[in-house]
């Protein structure tokens, strides 16, 4: 049958309903879910079990083509359930995220007029400086299928990594290959190799390769693991820590009962700002530097950070954005809930030269309340928080903190808008919105905006 695409689904797939006569010939509402499809576009599909209310099915054929659709460079985009707009071309992308901002904020009552267009990349490939890749039981190494986690596609290249950390991460699934090494089966927690890691600096050009593994590299391993770290010596000398990881969880994470120092470090150095950062491999790190260092000059141009001022930076992390900001502010007060993340924010400082700094592992309400306390009232307050939010009550305890400023730096514009709807019974307006493409050819945008306080 033939289906008109009317709109996309949260994770990017295109969107169709049809009326199908159930088994009493009565009409039903079909809901197809198609993959690679653009809105506006007629397609033709093969509907199966159509007894089903909700139905993902891939196009057998585009009979009416968007205006924007290209050809997807890389060969596996068909299969791999990374980069699912490779066939929109990158302008449409941009025009979409923006329509995503606005479509979210509008949502909850605010101005959409005040969302501006999304700032894209110059070259939007090659732009991560992190990836993580999955051994399937056989050793093979790649990337999940496009809506299946349990089955893994042995990858060739991948077009939004740089060459460097491609051709580490080939060499690593040789090496899996010539030693028959066999990996991780997540439905028997039975195996040796469940994932690779590689992590790379574009500011030092320095590369952390860490191997996950559900046994140690000793004994019979031991050869094997001495020829990984003989190869990777040879040919890639900007790998500056090399690292195996014990990990015998079943949960499919990339965390370690126990590391092993194969060659180098246990971190590497990056760059950002002028700012000099350590990264260890559970760092979290933004994973475009190009459009990470934006993010960062969005907002401190857009909150007008003083030296008169007090400043808090909630959901600080290591310290990414609080560095930046120190430098401009009276005094600065992180709070992180991660412990091994304010360590490093507190090293970053130090190795930086920052002394006004104070940063506090603690959840992000109870963090406010005790910082406000031996801190003092901030004219600014910034928070970064993660995909889900921040959260109503955190919102109110910001609310009612009263700061002057807010600059809120989101990766998820529909917990963005549902967050800032708290404070505007605290007497804040929303002043502008400017969304950032930090991840090219998915559906993800991140955005700064600011509040002001109304006095």
């Amino acid at each position: 049958m033939v289906v008109s695409i009317h709109g996309l689904d949260k994770k990017g797939s295109g969107q169709a309903e049809v009326w199908r006569e159930n088994e009493l010939g009565n009409p039903k509402k079909l809901r197809l879910i198609v993959p690679q499809t653009l809105p506006g576009e007629k397609v033709r599909v093969t509907v199966d079990h159509p007894e089903k209310k909700r139905r993902k099915t891939m196009p057998d054929e585009i009979v009416e083509a968007h205006p924007e659709r290209t050809e997807a460079p890389c060969p596996h985009f068909e299969r791999c359930g990374g980069c699912v707009w490779q066939h929109w071309t990158y302008e449409g992308q941009l025009k979409e995220k923006t329509k995503h901002v606005r479509d979210a904020i509008e949502a909850e009552g605010f101005d959409p007029a005040l969302v501006r267009d999304t700032i894209g990349m110059d070259e939007p490939w090659q732009y991560r400086n992190k990836m993580e890749f999955t051994f399937a039981p056989d050793g093979s190494m790649g990337l999940h299928e496009q809506g299946n986690f349990r089955k893994v596609i042995s990858l060739e290249t991948c077009l939004i990594a740089s060459e460097q950390m491609v051709e580490a991460a080939m060499e690593v699934a040789d090496w899996v290959k010539d030693h028959e090494l066999g990996g991780y089966n997540k439905d028997t927690h039975e195996g040796l190799l469940r994932h690779l890691m590689v992590r790379q600096s574009f500011a030092t050009g320095e590369l952390m390769l860490a191997v996950f593994s559900t046994k140690g590299p000793e004994g019979e391993l031991q050869s094997a693991v001495d020829d990984l770290k003989a190869r990777v010596e040879k040919k890639f000398p900007h790998v500056k820590s090399l690292l195996w990881m014990e990990n015998t969880d079943w949960a499919d994470r990339t965390q370690a009962e126990k590391i092993h120092l194969l060659a180098g470090r246990d971190y590497i150095n990056d760059e950002m700002d002028g700012y000099r950062f350590r990264l260890w491999f559970d760092t979290f790190f933004q994973t475009n530097p190009v459009q990470a260092q934006k993010l960062v000059d969005l907002a401190v141009e857009m909150s007008q950070p003083k030296k008169s001022e007090k400043m808090i930076d909630l959901f600080c992390g290591v310290g990414t954005f609080s560095l930046p900001f120190a430098n401009r502010v009276g005094e600065l007060a992180g709070i992180e809930i991660v412990e091994s993340s304010i360590e490093s924010a507190k090293r970053n400082a130090e190795d930086n030269g920052i002394t006004n700094t104070y940063f506090l592992a603690k959840d992000a309400r109870k963090g406010i309340d005790q910082v406000l306390e031996s801190f003092g009232h901030p004219e600014l307050l910034m928070l970064d928080p993660p995909r889900s939010g921040a959260g109503g009550k955190v919102m109110r305890r910001i609310g009612r903190s009263q700061p002057e400023r807010i600059v809120y730096v989101s990766c998820n514009p529909d917990t963005f808008a549902t967050d800032i709807k708290e404070l505007e019974p605290f007497g804040y307006t929303l002043d502008a919105v400017q969304p950032v493409d930090l991840f090219p050819h998915t559906v993800h945008v991140e955005c700064v905006a600011t509040l002001t306080l109304n006095k």
